[in-house]
């Protein structure tokens, strides 16, 4: 193990119209565990690729002790032909780990991880006793780690303690601000009240001094200064009270507790029926030799599923007939035409590296003008300017799912296929994911491990596949 810490020093990822963090500094001493939280598209895997030697536009100084052993494991791992992502991802920890390293980078390593394999690698993290930065949206995983980084806002916050206590910090700082805002609030109402009664009073003066002029007495100019004066007062008073509550509001959303959005990505699903859709009966593998047999499903226009299975036993392999005849081994197999068939993968094979977003719907839908795409493209979160205009090689794996989505949703689907969605996406895509799924009508099949993401989509009839074989649950 390396004896000296590594060094960050001013670490600035500033792009022309996104800043993800500035002037970052930290020490990371031996044997440290350190989690990169925040949300899609903060900057996280530019952070640990730039620890990694890999991230060129990032500004500022980084010194790794002489002699530290570094090894990384990028969250999308390149494709090696067949292989699950959960075994593309057990090779590539493998090789990392046989490195005996001093420093391991992990991202997002519990994408592609059934329930076994998520065991496997807490257990090997809890016993890791070198330094570890891992991204992760994993709240699990997260319990693991001493040290949090926060990336929100344009920096990087450091919380040292488990994601558990981090929580409690804010949600305490947050009723304690929430409070104060209130109490302002009602000091407001109250300045306001006591306007109201003061002009009322310099009312009725003005009206007593009209009555006064008449007879000879005092002006109703002097009832007007009255009311100007107490104008003047509360006006201060308010924009005191008004600058305040802007301070606080401030510190309410520097703690990531923004108001919540409510993304319309419909995905609209066209003639909709309840007649038959696709019937599968018979094998599927590679090159004539089956991974899965006596396949037998047969799904309607509405009918919604979830397959469930461990690493490598034959989930992707089953969409892959699906989606193309030569993985179809022998039987019956009735599907919806490829056009019909909206597909998100593991790794988003549908989102070109080069493509913006804009661009890359521009392509699926010519005749849409370029209001008509902004307001699509809305709808998936890709709301501002640079995010639009970014070529896809640098979103976030969280923000590659959504414009995979978005490219889907371009056309209309009568078949939803979903291949582990809830890789790379953070808490709050997630919930929204969840949410955009369970009022799709089409029909829909979904691989995902994550048994709260099944619920969240509303999907009660769940197959799993064991020693080749697909079944009820």
């Amino acid at each position: 193990m390396a004896l000296h810490p590594i060094i960050i020093r001013d670490l600035s990822l500033v792009f022309p119209n996104k800043i993800c963090f500035e002037n970052f500094s930290a020490d990371i001493y031996p044997g440290s565990s350190v989690a990169v939280i925040g949300d899609n598209g903060s900057g996280k895997t530019s952070l640990l690729n730039f620890i990694a030697g890999l991230e060129s536009r990032a500004e500022g100084r980084l010194i790794i002790p002489q002699g530290c052993r570094l090894a990384f494991v990028p969250q999308i791992i390149e494709d090696r032909s067949y292989m699950s992502g959960g075994e593309r991802f057990n090779a590539a920890l493998t090789a990392a780990l046989s490195k005996r390293p001093d420093l391991l980078l992990l991202d997002e390593p519990t994408n592609h991880l059934d329930a076994a394999n998520r065991h496997s690698l807490m257990n090997m993290l809890a016993s890791f006793r070198n330094t570890v930065i891992a991204a992760t949206h994993d709240r699990e995983l997260l319990g693991l780690f001493g040290t949090l980084w926060n990336i929100d806002g344009g920096r990087i916050e450091v919380f040292n303690g488990d994601y558990g206590d981090y929580i409690k910090e804010k949600e305490s700082l947050r009723h304690s601000l929430e409070s104060r805002r209130r109490s302002l609030e009602a000091e407001e109402k109250e300045m306001h009240s006591k306007l109201m009664r003061e002009q009322e009073r310099a009312a009725k003066s003005r009206s007593k001094g009209e009555k006064d002029k008449k007879n000879g007495k005092w002006a109703p100019i002097v009832a007007n200064n009255i009311k100007r004066s107490a104008q003047v007062n509360a006006g201060k008073k308010k924009s005191g009270i008004g600058d305040r509550k802007k301070e606080i509001i401030e510190q309410i959303n520097g703690l990531g507790f923004r108001e919540e959005i409510s993304p319309s990505f419909n995905i609209p699903a066209g003639s909709v029926s309840g007649s038959a859709l696709f019937i599968m009966n018979g094998e599927a593998g590679y090159e004539g030799s089956p991974v899965l047999r006596g396949i037998n499903l047969n799904l309607g226009g509405k009918d919604r599923i979830a397959i469930v299975g461990n690493n490598a036993c034959g989930k992707t392999t089953l969409f892959r007939a699906v989606m193309n005849r030569d993985f179809r081994l022998g039987g019956v197999w009735r599907a919806p035409r490829k056009e019909d068939t909206g597909y998100l993968d593991q790794h988003y094979g549908n989102v070109a590296p080069e493509e913006t977003a804009e661009t890359a719907v521009s392509r699926l839908v010519p005749e849409w003008t370029r209001g008509d795409i902004r307001r699509h493209l809305n709808g998936f979160l890709f709301r501002k300017n640079e995010e639009v205009s970014l070529p896809a090689k640098f979103l976030s794996g969280g923000e590659k799912a959504r414009l995979s989505l978005a490219l889907i949703a371009c056309r209309v689907p009568k078949l939803l296929l979903l291949d582990e969605i809830t890789n790379n996406i953070d808490m709050r895509t997630r919930a929204y994911a969840g949410q955009i799924l369970k009022s799709y009508p089409g029909a829909m099949i979904l691989i995902s491990h994550d048994a709260d993401f099944i619920r969240d989509t509303g999907i009660e009839d769940i197959y799993i596949i064991e020693n080749g074989r697909l079944k009820r649950a």
